[in-house]
């Protein structure tokens, strides 16, 4: 089988040591006889799985025990509904910023529950940079942001400081686990795993306990944050398989020297890719400012969609899969979250090299 280098936005690539142990385990999981897969959500040998899970990510991320874990279900899109059916009550006014497609579709949610406001913006500019100056509405419930942007390239650099009696809500479902980050600001993060914690499947929800008092009863069952909390996350059967596989790429991160290992990687993979760029004289653009730059998600176009289409068509016959662009701005982009190594960026960079040179 020829070298494959997966470049994909999502479901993402996953550590090779990762699918190796999860495949030796598959049939007969620590002698039990089953799969993970059929072991019930009940049973000693699950509970375990999910605590270990529960208990490395606290300790990657150094989350304080104001904090709680939870798993659930339905990905970042069900947490745009759940967010604004647990926290935008009575007079208050939902602040929002828009730095992409992700956001938008957050902000749309919350308008169906509540009142909104956007509260910073760089929709005008097509997304273009992350607009740190933000200017909060009367009675604000939260601000929400999206930490990375997928689809544009961009992501925060750093997070704004808020009044203490306004809870930041972060989605960071596609940078989670990259970088250090400073819980402390946060009263809520959320991400979908199937970027940097595993397969798709489960959400993970990080939350200050004095938010979660605040959660009012009368919500449905499943969209209640109580639920979840009080229920240890196994109210009803979790994504079992999804949240093994999670234990077990919380187990890689920690072995590979943890977050601040990760990080320094990650900064490596994305210099070297956006040297590529910049030292092209124009053949390859990076649409995204400077200083807003992502490091996971690296977009860029050439110069003509004839030239495109023959970069991915090139690309693909060499192994890199992936790089094809969102649908909605086209171009093409390099997703390069934890799992994808410095070596396969390597490649990827000297692929773009030449195409250029034999372009010119």
């Amino acid at each position: 089988m020829k070298k494959v280098y997966n470049f994909n936005a999502g479901p993402a690539a996953l550590p090779k040591e990762v699918l190796e142990k999860a495949q030796h385990e598959f049939l007969n999981y620590r002698g039990t006889g089953l799969s993970v897969m059929e072991l019930s959500h009940r049973s000693k040998h699950y509970e375990a799985i999910q605590e270990k899970a529960m208990q490395l990510l606290r300790a990657l991320m150094r989350i304080p025990e104001d904090y709680e874990i939870l798993f659930m279900q339905g990905g970042a899109s069900l947490q745009f509904t759940t967010i604004p059916s647990n926290f935008l009550t009575g007079d208050k006014i939902a602040n929002y910023c828009l730095t992409g497609s992700w956001s938008e579709k957050a902000l749309k949610e919350a308008s169906r529950v509540g009142r909104t406001h956007i509260a910073s913006s760089s929709k005008i500019n097509n997304y273009t940079f992350i607009p740190e100056n933000l200017t909060l509405s009367d009675k604000p419930a939260y601000v929400h942001l999206t930490s990375n942007n997928t689809i544009f390239g961009t992501q925060w650099q750093s997070f704004p400081t808020l009044p203490q009696s306004v809870p930041l809500i972060a989605d960071m479902s596609s940078d989670i686990l990259s970088k250090q980050i400073e819980l402390e600001k946060f009263s809520l993060i959320y991400a979908g795993a199937q970027k940097n914690l595993g397969p798709s499947g489960v959400t993970v929800v990080i939350i200050k306990k004095d938010l979660l008092d605040t959660c009012p009863e009368p919500l449905p069952t499943m969209l209640n944050y109580q639920t979840y909390a009080t229920n240890k996350s196994l109210y009803n059967t979790p994504p079992t398989y999804s949240i093994y596989m999670l234990s077990l790429v919380l187990e890689w991160v920690e072995n590979q020297g943890g977050i601040k290992e990760i990080e320094k990687r990650n900064t490596e993979k994305a210099n070297r890719l956006y040297h590529t760029i910049d030292s092209s004289h124009g053949f390859y653009n990076g649409p995204s400012q400077t200083n807003s730059r992502s490091k996971m998600n690296v977009v860029f176009t050439l110069p003509t969609e004839k030239l495109t289409l023959s970069f991915l068509k090139q690309a693909d016959e060499k192994g890199f899969v992936g790089l094809a662009g969102h649908r909605l701005i086209g171009g093409c982009r390099a997703s390069i979250y934890n799992a994808v190594s410095l070596a396969d960026c390597e490649e990827l960079a000297s692929f773009m090299e030449k195409f250029r040179t034999d372009s010119i």
